[in-house]
């Protein structure tokens, strides 16, 4: 569960009564688009011929960019979370943080469920005793790519939500 009972509205655009502007909402999937895709690799290596996972984070960006409507973006979501339901590990979590970016179209706070995602498969992947430190060098490597409009929103979420997320931006 990475979502709050709760939503906060911030992650609302403000067409919806919130106040997320479709500018902002837009760097949130991009930004869950780049989170998923650095981990990506990992559930490549073990699916190399499923590209679920990948379309789906394609189709984040097609969605920002208008290519694509949200249903479409977050079907594919759903379709790169079916990716990872038999698999356990980093190439598990690196799927679901593939569908994690794509439903960001939908929800603009599963930005953190993309993160957190990856945060894990990276901690999967990294060797016996390392996986602390890989989780740490992820979750800096993800805050270095934070867009400067959302960085503030972000990370204050990562505050927020940060038990609901596995602790994962604590490391």
């Amino acid at each position: 569960m990475i979502l709050p009972k709760v939503r906060d509205p911030r992650f609302v655009t403000v067409r919806r009564g919130g106040s997320l502007t479709d500018a902002d909402h837009q760097l949130l999937a991009l930004w869950a688009a780049t989170c998923a895709e650095h981990v990506l690799g990992l559930f490549e290596a073990v699916r190399p011929d499923d590209p679920r996972p990948r379309q789906a984070i394609e189709q984040a960006r097609a969605w920002v960019r208008g290519e694509v409507k949200m249903m479409q973006a977050r079907a594919a979501g759903g379709h790169a979370m079916g990716a990872a339901r038999d698999l356990r590990g980093a190439a598990r979590f690196a799927a679901y943080a593939a569908g994690q970016a794509a439903v960001v179209a939908h929800v603009a706070a599963h930005e953190l469920g993309a993160a957190a995602y990856a945060i894990k498969a990276a901690r999967a992947a990294a060797p016996e005793g390392a996986g602390d430190a890989a989780a740490r060098a992820e979750c800096q490597w993800q805050r270095d790519q934070l867009p400067d409009a959302v960085r503030g929103l972000v990370l204050d979420d990562q505050r927020l939500r940060n038990d609901l997320c596995w602790s994962a931006f604590t490391g």
